[in-house]
């Protein structure tokens, strides 16, 4: 009888959940609590081609994740009868204490919570979901499975900031990264369709929230993230990269508090804060209709991914694959052709027609044969690889 592992992503007002077999790749049923402590919350839930969706009040975490159950059992398929071996939840922050998946116990709770500081915006919810889910699913393992994970060994050179050693180390300040269970399982599914495990790999995860790493032999070596996810690339409505000086400028000219900065930096900037609208395909549209604030930072998203290919290019000392994914980089074909146009120099040769497919949920490579660097687009599965990881432990 097959295995299958239910798959938590806690929110602070949502619980995204899924249904895998972990060897089959096979979803058999997913869904999302929304607008939890809200005075209507929707419950969407699908199974077999078919989609329920209930709007009731959700008042907390427990009531939503007792509605899915009940779901499952009412519109399928049974929690009892599918075997559900264990429970994978997704963690951003682990800070230097987690390499891999762990089996949650009282102590990893804790020490999820200690991360709390690093994690302020994420790992409150998700100890929420977890608490929940081990009282009414005890009867199985619950495995953590981390964000930052797939970096916790990255270079010294990579992870240290240039900040004073005893106050990085007294208070925790490196580079953590994030994205990490997609970054892992994309980089690996790469070097199982080339055939190689040798690979020095680009992977661009392009979403609301969007993270580039460096990948050599299976093993990252950067990271666009940094202590938070707010470093990096431009994003929906984060900033990426800005100078940090910019903090003090704001509170000292400005006027602003922390709080104020740490909202303006998180969610009303990147292509929010420039555009107004954050949804990618709003933007183009605006760039069609030759709107100059939507021309200007589409310029500067692809300015910043140029940057960083040819940054982890030079640190890796050559590039063999560069792999878009997420929904910007699966289905945003324009994207790629700027970005890949600009980097012809390196050799880089695609098929423009494979480039212009979108909603293809298989994988694909885009570039052509005499191309000095393989290109491909392969669909994220951040809830199979959590699947997959939490398995280990049943």
């Amino acid at each position: 009888m097959s295995k299958t592992v239910l798959v938590i992503n806690s929110g602070s007002s949502s619980i995204k959940y899924a249904l895998l077999d972990p060897d089959s790749g096979e979803s058999l049923a997913s869904g999302i609590v929304e607008k939890i402590g809200n005075p209507v919350g929707t419950i969407t839930h699908k199974h077999d081609g078919e989609k329920f969706v209930v709007e009731e009040p959700v008042p907390d975490h427990g009531h939503g994740l007792k509605e899915v159950l009940r779901l499952f059992e009412e519109k399928g398929p049974s929690l009892h009868e599918a075997n559900v071996v264990a429970v994978g939840h997704r963690v951003v922050q682990g800070g230097r204490f987690f390499s891999g998946p762990a089996l949650i116990d009282d102590s990893v709770v804790q020490t999820i919570s200690d991360l709390i500081p690093l994690g302020p915006l994420h790992n409150p919810a998700h100890l929420k979901g977890i608490n929940v889910a081990r009282e009414l699913l005890s009867e199985v393992p619950h495995v953590a499975v981390f964000d930052t994970a797939f970096f916790q060994d990255l270079p010294e050179e990579a992870a240290r900031y240039a900040l004073n050693r005893e106050v990085a180390d007294k208070y925790s300040i490196r580079r953590y990264g994030a994205h990490g269970t997609s970054h892992q399982f994309v980089s690996q599914e790469i070097a199982k369709l080339t055939g190689r495990d040798d690979l020095k790999q680009i992977v661009l995860h392009l979403g609301n929230g969007a993270s580039v790493s460096a990948v050599v032999n299976g093993h990252a070596v950067d990271t666009s993230m940094g202590l938070t996810p707010l470093e990096g690339l431009m994003m929906g409505s984060r900033t990426g990269d800005i100078d940090p000086a910019a903090v003090f400028h704001l509170a000292r000219v400005g006027g602003m508090d922390i709080e104020q900065i740490d909202q303006l930096f998180n969610r009303e900037s990147g292509f929010k804060g420039l555009v107004g609208d954050n949804d990618m395909r709003e933007v183009w549209k605006k760039c069609e209709a030759g709107d100059q604030n939507a021309i200007d930072a589409i310029d500067i998203y692809i300015h910043r991914l140029l940057k960083y290919v040819g940054a982890y290019t030079a640190v890796m000392g050559g590039l063999d694959a560069l792999t878009f994914t997420a929904g910007i980089g699966e289905n945003d074909s324009l994207v790629r052709q700027r970005l890949l146009d600009r980097l012809a120099y390196m050799g880089i040769v695609y098929d423009p027609k494979i480039n212009e497919i979108i909603r293809d949920p298989h994988p694909r490579k885009i570039s052509t044969d005499d191309s000095s660097v393989e290109v491909f687009v392969y669909p994220t599965n951040e809830e199979l690889a959590i699947a997959r990881q939490a398995v280990t432990f049943a």
